[in-house]
């Protein structure tokens, strides 16, 4: 049989040295096949990552897991590369449309933040983590024989679609749904990622889901990761969500989002189009009170809410603050009955703290007129998590009165155990006291890090840990705690359980990796 394409041809010339260089009996023992996808695809450029990608996308997560941990010890290849290679392989097999796939691909540039964030032999941990569910999932769907992103050249296609606003016709395309078109016209941009950025605003903000939000965001993260000659591999994968998500909703008969006719409601209501944006700021007072009218809704009253501050000239990034609260009002203010004890996962508070902490980060280098209609956007998402809830915030005062200790070494160990017993309401009585006190707050990151990296907490421990990080030093002293008490709460609720809810287990491959690297689980 020969190739029918170069790219085959090279594709079946790298896998044959891969397995060539593995040996044959230890090829055969991991489940390496040099089987590839149908003959002629034509799969995107991989670059140096080749064999490493291949390698991912051929070998078993549990027989994988030892090759990739020899190769940090030896100081074969580190950490910043094995990500990369890991988000090219989720790409090639999943591209944007997979549940756990494209959670992975999330938790990536979260997960090498992490590492960072550890010392001696802790730190390739989280990167081994997310790398076992990556390649648990590309093996789940058939490995390296399934194929889903083939390469397309944006040199064919730069005299196509040439008029018009580029990312009104990639947005309308994802409505038909026709992924392809999308795709065609997004490859028009050229090698510049922040045009490839902005060209997919439209499309992103045109429904309400939280993982096109954040999917979006952590894929341009991994843009600048690897390298702007990758822009286009990856940020189609946005195009491709956003098509499988209308083609979903179309199937199930939904109507289209109401955010459809809000935004642009909205924007001519305040005059917000080519609007010079402010930098006015709110006092204390005035943010809390903004960050309640979003909290509390309705979602359109959220967003004119939202779109009024703009238009007064309140600088995004406060606006953006007040949102960011409203979120974390979610995850402290949810009840504690019997169908709403996990508050990790997709969880209310969890899912609106993503969204809005990558609304934030888009808005900081999208075009003006994309941060206006992307902070709308994120108001009106925080308002459909469920809320507002009647219960009070947590910790409650009965919370606080089980807290019998003051000083930090003690809070610490008091959260500690009431995280090991899935106690939310004592974890964050401590850290709240912990916060207040004054003490610290580098250890409190250390000891939640500790969780993020161990538990699985349904495919979000990763980037809600992100989350908070970002959000906590992007908030003012007067509220930035109740990020630390929210996290607290999150990491208590996850200790211990499963994707499916299911308690005793720790986060899948982790205590392997402990094992291979010599480390403490």
């Amino acid at each position: 049989m020969v190739p029918s394409t170069r790219r085959a041809f090279l594709s079946d010339v790298g896998r044959g040295m891969l397995a060539a260089g593995l040996g044959a009996s230890l090829a055969n023992d991991l489940g390496f096949s040099t089987a590839f996808a149908a003959a002629g695809a034509d799969s995107i450029p991989l670059g140096e990552y080749a064999g490493l990608v291949e390698l991912m996308r051929n070998t078993p997560a549990e027989k994988l897991q030892p090759l990739l941990a020899q190769k940090i010890q030896k100081g074969e290849v580190d950490l910043k590369k094995l990500v990369a290679a890991g988000a090219l392989a989720n790409a090639v097999t999943f591209g944007g449309c997979d549940y756990v796939g494209f959670h992975t691909a999330m938790a990536m540039l979260p997960s090498l933040e992490m590492s960072r964030q550890l010392t001696g032999g802790r730190q390739p941990l989280p990167v081994l983590k997310v790398l076992y569910r990556n390649t648990q999932q590309i093996q789940n769907v058939g490995g390296a024989s399934h194929t889903v992103l083939e390469a397309i050249h944006a040199a064919e296609h730069a005299a196509e679609h040439a008029d018009g606003d580029l990312g009104v016709k990639i947005r309308d395309a994802c409505r038909k749904p026709d992924a392809d078109l999308g795709e065609r016209l997004l490859a028009t941009v050229g090698d510049s990622p922040i045009d490839a950025f902005n060209a997919l605003q439209p499309a992103m903000q045109d429904d309400l889901n939280v993982h096109r939000f954040v999917f979006a965001h952590r894929t341009y993260g991994l843009v600048g990761l690897l390298g702007k000659e990758y822009s286009y591999s990856l940020l189609r994968q946005c195009v491709r969500f956003c098509a499988d998500h209308e083609r979903s909703r179309i199937e199930h008969k939904n109507g289209p989002s109401p955010i459809r006719g809000l935004v642009p409601k909205l924007l001519d209501q305040y005059k917000l189009a080519g609007k010079t944006l402010g930098k006015r700021n709110l006092d204390d007072a005035a943010l809390n009170e903004l960050s309640q009218v979003i909290y509390s809704g309705p979602r359109d009253r959220a967003a004119e809410a939202v779109a009024s501050a703009l238009a007064e000239g309140i600088d995004p990034e406060v606006v953006g603050e007040a949102v960011s609260l409203a979120s974390n009002l979610y995850v402290l203010r949810q009840g504690s009955g019997e169908k709403q004890w996990r508050t990790h996962g997709d969880s209310a508070g969890v899912h609106s703290s993503d969204a809005t902490n990558a609304w934030r980060n888009m808005s900081r280098v999208a075009e003006p007129r994309h941060a206006v209609s992307g902070l709308i956007v994120a108001a009106y998402h925080a308002g459909i998590q469920g809320g507002p809830f009647p219960t009070p915030a947590y910790p409650t005062d009965e919370h606080r009165a089980l807290i019998k200790i003051q000083d930090a070494k003690g809070l610490l160990a008091e959260t500690e155990d009431a995280i090991r017993n899935n106690d939310q309401g004592r974890a964050t009585a401590a850290i709240q006291i912990y916060g207040e006190r004054g003490y610290a707050v580098d250890p409190v990151f250390a000891l939640m890090l500790k969780y993020a990296v161990s538990e699985d907490g349904r495919l979000h421990a990763e980037k809600y840990y992100h989350t908070v990080r970002e959000e906590y030093s992007t908030t003012r002293p007067a509220f930035r705690w109740r990020q630390m008490v929210a996290l607290s709460r999150v990491t208590a609720s996850a200790y211990g359980y499963n994707r499916d809810d299911k308690h005793g287990f720790r986060a899948a491959g982790y205590e392997d990796a402990c094992r291979l690297l010599g480390v403490d689980a």
